[in-house]
């Protein structure tokens, strides 16, 4: 891989390795762009197969954190760091504080968060090094479990979907099958029960669907029915890349609003759910509410403030199908141009900024 020629095609700004014998600490931290304030993305550890797939791992999802928080309305850039390790058997207190040391001297460029393979734990570790850390314990102002808030913020989102498809933002009546039944899937179903919807449930997890069914009145279908269900509105909320080659034929729904992240296998399928009509309200938007809570930590947790920012996801998603309308392009490359129109924005007022300060001290 050749790393500079891989950053400059993709306007990356640093490539972070840290390393730490005593701990066994391997880790990379990616910063993609930070124009619209400092790097906000989660520490991944994963056992790659490679030290090359981590690096690819690290810049792929920080670029992506990029668009997320543009996306959100946060005046945060992108960033990601991934440690090299078995999540379950090489963790250790000291690995966490040196890759705390690391952050702090970054001074404020990347500011961590937990992602898979970490916990809360690990980040109260790490705040014990540094102050760059969200998701700590509530014990040290943090907001705790981001599930609810970020189900709230995919209903909001998928009632803009509706608003889209239907003309009316009401999900009263609609029929919505939600694939995977997990903590954030669970509180959105809860959302949808008390707006009057009625829920088509499937998850691997049997228990997780009989508790939907129990508390909810869902109906349950198996992993590979969810898909060809007569319904109004698909909520795919567990792996990513489930609108493919073999499920698109299946889809009855008007509209594809949920949780998981990259739900699109590729391009080329949002492309075709685009010409079939469907609405699509891209991943990366709706489900932003968890981006949005761990954010408001940096001024001071404030739960009131946090969730009326989550509550405007609805306009952000309102947003991506206004440009998609005015570009006539499908609503997933419409997400990319509104987050790129919004750093693009920025950039010509830091730039206007500094061009006046440089004519200021050359007329002295």
């Amino acid at each position: 891989m050749e790393i500079f020629k891989y950053m400059k095609e993709y306007d990356y700004e640093q490539l972070v390795f840290c390393q730490d014998e005593a701990s066994g600490l391997k880790a990379i931290i990616a910063i993609h762009d930070t124009t619209l304030g400092p790097a906000l993305g989660g520490t991944r550890m994963w056992s790659y197969d490679t030290e090359e797939e981590a690096i690819e791992d690290a810049l792929r999802l920080a670029k992506g954190m990029t668009y997320k928080s543009a996306a959100a309305g946060l005046g945060l850039g992108g960033g990601k760091a991934v440690i090299i390790g078995d999540a379950k058997k090489d963790k250790n207190e000291e690995m966490f504080r040196a890759f705390g040391r690391y952050i702090q001297g970054l001074n404020g460029r990347y500011i961590t968060a937990e992602d898979v393979g970490t916990t809360v734990h690990d980040m109260d570790t790490i705040h014990e090094e540094t102050d760059y850390v969200t998701g700590i314990s509530p014990a040290f102002g943090s907001s705790g479990d981001p599930s609810p808030v970020t189900a709230y913020g995919i209903y909001r989102g998928m009632q803009a979907a509706a608003m889209e498809a239907y003309g009316s933002p009401s999900l009263e009546g609609k029929v919505i099958a939600v694939q995977g039944v997990g903590n954030v899937s669970y509180n959105l179903c809860k959302h949808l029960h008390e707006a009057g919807a009625q829920l088509i449930v499937t998850d691997i997890n049997k228990e997780s669907v009989a508790r939907a069914v129990e508390d909810f009145g869902a109906k349950a279908v198996e992993p590979d029915e969810i898909y060809s269900v007569d319904c109004d509105i698909y909520s795919p909320c567990a792996l990513g890349a489930t609108i493919n080659d073999d499920t698109i034929p299946q889809l009855k729904a008007k509209v594809i609003a949920g949780a998981a992240n990259n739900q699109l296998k590729e391009e080329r399928h949002g492309d075709q759910i685009h010409e079939m009509g469907i609405v699509y309200a891209p991943d990366y938007v709706i489900n932003a509410g968890g981006v949005i809570n761990v954010a408001d930590e940096l001024y001071g947790y404030n739960q009131e403030r946090a969730m009326k920012k989550v509550a405007g996801l609805y306009d952000n998603v309102m947003e991506v199908f206004d440009i998609a309308r005015r570009d006539n392009i499908p609503t997933y490359k419409a997400a990319d141009r509104m987050a790129e129109e919004r750093i693009e924005k920025r950039r010509r007022t830091q730039s206007k900024f500094l061009q006046n300060g440089h004519n200021i001290l050359s007329r002295r």
